[in-house]
């Protein structure tokens, strides 16, 4: 499972944008709240405790490398990690620092996914609407479709393989717990991110609140 949904949440997202030509709609932003109150729910009710209750003494500076990891992450990517993603149209060829960044980030989502089978929700929810964003620009590119296709499928299979290598006997306890500390960070920035950008206006929505909490309530009772 850990190795399968991954993958079938980045191929649904692109043959939702496929079929429906969606763009940076409500529809798709609300999906994105509903994604990013999951995934920062999950962490933090079970990832995060989980961590501290190792006892490591260096959880608290991974976390920390974590954020600053994401924070570079996001310069190459342009924030498509959290729903921004801007390409030029006339882009014929595979932009490839985005790409880069994306499978970074994703390899090491997957890393302790094997731990926390709770964990592995969170990243699919998340992975469906950055997918639907994702894809809609390549799309509306000049991009050819073999070559989305095999962005995407790249860009699909890193998560599965930063679970694989968690599998390895290789690692011990130690670097294993800093390794995932280090994700922790990734997902509190990448989560933090979604939820608490600027609304139009600077506006309360209460769709928007209602999504978020929709997202909480479920997390928490996983």
């Amino acid at each position: 499972m850990i190795f399968i949904l991954p993958v079938a949440a980045v191929l649904l997202g692109f043959i939702l944008a496929l079929l429906f030509k969606p763009t940076i709609n409500n529809a798709v932003k609300l999906l994105l709240a509903f994604s990013g109150a999951f995934l920062l729910s999950i962490t933090i009710f079970e990832f995060l405790p989980e961590l501290y209750a190792s006892g490591s003494k260096n959880i608290g500076l991974f976390i920390m490398a974590g954020l600053l990891l994401q924070i570079l992450l996001e310069f190459l990517s342009r924030g498509a990690e959290h729903g921004h993603l801007h390409l030029e149209e006339n882009t014929k060829t595979i932009p490839w620092l985005l790409l880069a960044s994306l499978c970074v980030h994703s390899a090491f989502e997957g890393f302790p996914l094997s731990q926390n089978q709770d964990l592995v929700y969170g990243i699919v929810v998340h992975k469906i609407p950055i997918a639907i964003i994702i894809s809609s620009f390549l799309l509306a590119s000049n991009i050819s479709r073999m070559q989305i296709l095999f962005f995407l499928l790249l860009f699909a299979l890193m998560t599965p393989l930063g679970s694989y290598l968690a599998t390895l006997d290789f690692w011990s306890e130690s670097i294993r717990n800093d390794i995932n500390a280090l994700v922790v960070g990734v997902l509190l920035h990448v989560s933090t991110t979604i939820l608490f950008e600027s609304s139009k206006n600077h506006q309360f929505n209460a769709t928007k609140f209602g999504v978020i909490l929709l997202g909480i309530g479920l997390a928490y009772m996983l």
